[in-house]
């Protein structure tokens, strides 16, 4: 199975939370029927990215990155990549090289939330499917290339220096750690 394969059964099987995430489930979809290289930088048309946010092992704080080129406190994520199989394999690498982390678990279940936002020409979109992971106890975190600043935030601060993007993947987290899903 490809990794544009993977990425359309992981979307076509999100169970959407609110409206909002159905409609970007169709808007994705769309997107990959449309566009073969969807999955790459270079598809102008805009790309599936993946990302996860980090959790602590007591799950009361997360890891966020001030990254580099936006400036912004973010969870950890990006492109994918050849040698990703799955949009979860591609989640977990990118969480691992931003967090300096080995040994992250993504928490089962799937993807958490489905995120669409602008970015700089030439590419217009990225289309990010957002995933959420535990840190083992006594893990040491490591700024990478990518990042100015590493920090661990209780989940109370968050929404003072993350953007709502951030903010809505916390609280979708939290709520399904809160119902059990994630034991």
């Amino acid at each position: 199975m490809s990794l544009h394969d993977d990425a359309v059964s992981v979307v076509r099987s999100y169970a959407e939370s609110d409206g909002q995430q159905a409609e970007l489930r169709l808007t994705y979809l769309d997107h990959l029927a449309v566009h073969p290289d969807g999955m790459w930088k270079a598809c102008g048309a805009g790309h599936l990215t993946a990302s996860a946010l980090v959790v602590d092992p007591d799950r009361c704080r997360v890891l966020l990155t001030l990254h580099k080129k936006l400036r912004m406190w973010l969870q950890m994520g990006g492109h994918c990549e050849p040698q990703d199989a799955t949009l979860a394999d591609a989640a977990l690498r990118e969480a691992t090289e931003e967090s300096g982390i080995t040994g992250l678990t993504l928490l089962p279940g799937g993807p958490v939330r489905l995120d669409r936002h602008p970015i700089p020409a030439p590419c217009h979109w990225h289309l990010d499917v957002q995933y959420a992971a535990t840190a083992s106890a006594g893990a040491v975190e490591q700024i990478s290339d990518e990042s100015l600043d590493l920090r661990w935030f209780p989940y109370d601060e968050v929404e003072k220096v993350a953007d709502a993007s951030v903010v809505r993947l916390l609280e979708n987290t939290r709520a399904r750690l809160d119902a059990g899903q994630y034991s």
